[in-house]
């Protein structure tokens, strides 16, 4: 099939459009910049160049691919500050508003016949109720003040991709990645903080996060380009875990001291609501429907056995 990925020379697309191009697809790299040209060829992709918040351009470079499937993928995520989260995401959340319902109006006008589009099921699903949701429990209704434009971006997101009728829309709620080119990658800001001790449990950790390596989500995309039906996939492992559990063993890992715990307040002053959100309330994620029906496992079923790489 014909498949462009807009996103193309991120952490997920230098590992998924390589295997899409191995599974034998035309692959197309929607690139922002003639600066980004070769990357894109050295992944195996044809780029064509668009900014992704201009329509006209968009249209142009889908016009041009003429691809089946498109995959979206753009992204924004630096360095996440959990004092000012909203910053942090706040380029992202226009991709996923602006840059969503561009690739959308593109799409449609080309006669795409199926969307794939990244959403977010590390941090946005309701803080209410059992640990761990599937694809039928709602997002966070009342979030904190700092994170509630990014779930709004991505409840725009979802909604436009599945309200899409003319074609089949897929959204990937991944989890939090790890692996090269992530923010848990060796060397990463993040990994430098748990190894000085700097990354404390707040209050008692039990915020549930759903770990995911970056290679399997990509071979999940993969799955969804090739099998998916329209609607919600948690990409996920099979091991979500409190944060005072995942935490204290990444840090044995990397050879650091166990991670001081703090109370909430102070968590509160130190990393802000978000923060406090981050470490004591998330709901981990099930990756249930997404075996069942993509027929993806995940090659590092568990963070214990991914983390082990990461150091």
């Amino acid at each position: 099939m014909r498949v462009l990925v807009a996103g193309a020379t991120g952490a997920m697309g230098k590992e998924l459009v390589p295997r899409l191009v191995d599974a034998g697809h035309e692959v197309f790299a929607m690139i922002r910049s003639e600066s980004n040209k070769a990357r894109a060829a050295q992944l195996g992709a044809v780029p064509v160049i668009a900014d992704a918040l201009d329509r006209a351009q968009v249209e142009a470079a889908v016009r041009q691919a003429a691809p089946e499937v498109i995959v979206h993928q753009l992204t924004a995520i630096g360095h996440i500050d959990t004092r000012h989260f909203d910053r942090s995401f706040a380029a992202t959340d226009r991709l996923r508003i602006e840059g969503t319902d561009n690739l959308l109006a593109a799409a449609r006008a080309a006669g795409v016949r199926r969307f794939v589009a990244q959403s977010n099921g590390a941090f946005t699903y309701t803080r209410t109720g059992g640990p761990v949701k599937t694809e039928q429990d709602p997002l966070d209704r009342a979030p904190v003040s700092q994170m509630a434009a990014m779930i709004a971006a991505i409840e725009h997101l979802e909604k436009a991709v599945l309200g899409a009728a003319w074609t089949e829309g897929i959204v990937l709620r991944y989890g939090a990645f790890y692996g090269p080119g992530t923010s848990m990658a060796p060397g990463s800001e993040q990994l430098e903080m748990i190894r000085k001790r700097k990354f404390p449990v707040v209050g008692d950790g039990g915020g549930v996060w759903s770990f995911v390596h970056i290679a399997d989500a990509a071979e999940a995309t993969v799955a969804a380009v090739e099998n998916g039906g329209r609607g919600v996939y948690n990409i996920v492992d099979d091991d979500p875990a409190p944060v005072a559990e995942w935490l204290p063993e990444l840090a044995a890992m990397l050879g650091a001291k166990k991670p001081v715990r703090v109370p909430r307040f102070i968590g509160r002053l130190a990393a802000g609501q978000a923060g406090v959100v981050l470490m004591t309330e998330l709901r981990g994620a099930s990756n249930a429907k997404a075996k069942r029906e993509l027929g993806w496992h995940p090659t590092h079923p568990t963070w214990r056995q991914g983390f082990q790489m990461v150091p």
